[in-house]
């Protein structure tokens, strides 16, 4: 089971140490769904709703894909995307025999990533899962259109109809109803669950599911990780988590929250966790700031700023017990590289050394560090850290006063794009 160590962050609490008593309160609003965005809350119940009413569907449909294409176009954006690339990142960054290559458009404005999507696509058998609770956001409404007509070209318009599955609103919208009216296959984005906290519904899972992913098992773990971290006490690791966080904002000034992961396939993970708590929490004029790095690599570009910059840092590390795999450090005859005291070490030994060896640096440099400790990098540890995440940015977003289910400000930039655009009613 997933764990939080804390360990990294005593030194810089103050005597009464993280407000446990205002997690429990926070978590209470939440459960009992009185607090500000309850309509929206829907996720702490999903899996379970997935695996009863939608989770053999989206199966079927990944299976379909996998068996006639070699790639699965994914249009979205936001949370209609970055949920799905992380799992896939992390789970399964290297096709397997068999798999479909999973493009992710629609996230973009550029003609020359457009352009580079195109090329990987080729004369390649595709189909297309677009993603869009309306189907009136720009970037992704634009990308399908144009990966549409290329389905429609190559198959003709009635077969490219069975090669389209939109992921949508189950009543209403522009693309809802362009999916009716077409014949394409449906699944649904559900009305109480905002896009990222969405990537346990199909919304995440049928892109999974087609990449080679075990959804059913992510869907059985996730269940049980929301059930255990139920419990109302400080050994709660969403509790800690939460509570350190605040703790360390409001008593320490520590404003800007980094994600760190040893892990180079955790990227795209770390660009969810971004959107999922950048979007709940930054509003009012407060908020946790956050931001992420990749380490070993950011240690020798970051690292310096990390060690020795402004003292707004708090640094939460994200860590897998086990590798999938090891390698032994081989003995070089005369040591020409000096590396021989290091002969027959596992690398991941060699690793959790050097971590061991940052935290410390940090810690000593002015950074609390926070460690987030999962089992494997596989469905199981994916799980438990999507519904940990979750559960503590909840929690977190209820304990600073605001409401962590809305995203008032993201509509700003919209009107503007549309009226500069000159969209028919925008003024």
């Amino acid at each position: 089971m997933l764990k939080v160590d804390l360990s990294g962050a005593k030194s810089f609490f103050d005597a009464a140490g993280p407000d446990y008593a205002a997690a429990a309160a926070a978590h209470r609003t939440l459960a009992e769904k009185t607090g500000a965005g309850a309509d929206f809350t829907g996720w702490l119940g999903l899996p379970q709703r997935v695996k009863e009413e939608e989770l053999k569907q989206i199966i079927a449909a990944a299976n379909r894909i996998r068996s006639r294409s070699e790639v699965l176009v994914v249009v979205g954006i936001g949370g209609s995307y970055l949920g799905a690339k992380g799992a896939i990142e992390l789970l399964r960054p290297k096709p397997k025999a068999g798999d479909p290559q999973i493009i992710f458009a629609g996230n973009s404005l550029s003609p020359d990533s457009l352009s580079v999507l195109l090329e990987e696509l080729g004369e390649k058998d595709f189909e297309i899962n677009v993603i869009s609770k309306s189907g009136t956001t720009l970037e992704p409404a634009l990308a399908f259109r144009m990966f549409r007509g290329l389905l429609e070209a190559k198959y003709g318009p009635e077969k490219a109809k069975k090669r389209i599955v939109a992921t949508t609103d189950a009543r209403r919208g522009v693309l809802k109803g362009m999916a009716d009216e077409e014949g394409w296959e449906t699944f649904v984005v559900p009305d109480d669950v905002g896009g990222r906290y969405s990537v346990l519904s199909a919304v995440g899972l049928l892109p999974m599911a087609a990449a080679g992913i075990d959804a059913a098992a992510v869907i059985d773990a996730a269940i049980a990780s929301f059930a255990a971290m139920d419990q109302r006490s400080p050994e709660n690791p969403a509790w800690q988590y939460a509570a350190a966080r605040q703790h360390l904002y409001r008593q320490a000034g520590k404003s800007i929250e980094i994600l760190a992961c040893y892990e180079p396939t955790f990227r795209y993970m770390a660009e969810w966790w971004k959107q999922l708590y950048g979007e709940s929490e930054g509003k009012n004029g407060i908020g946790i700031y956050p931001a992420s790095v990749e380490y070993n690599a950011d240690l020798h570009s970051m690292g310096q700023y990390v060690q020795d910059g402004p003292r707004t840092l708090m640094e939460t590390v994200v860590s897998f017990r086990e590798p999938l795999t090891d390698f032994s450090v081989p003995f070089a005859m005369g040591d020409p590289d000096q590396l021989n005291y290091l002969a027959g070490r596992k690398l991941s030994d060699i690793a959790r050394v050097a971590q061991e060896a940052v935290k410390a640096a940090h810690i000593s440099g002015g950074v609390p560090n926070l460690e987030v400790i999962a089992d494997k990098r596989d469905e199981v540890g994916f799980a438990e850290l999507v519904t940990f995440f979750e559960l503590a940015c909840g929690i977190s977003g209820y304990m600073s006063g605001v409401n962590p289910f809305d995203q008032p400000g993201v509509e700003a930039y919209k009107k503007n794009m549309f009226r500069l655009l000159e969209k028919p009613g925008v003024e």
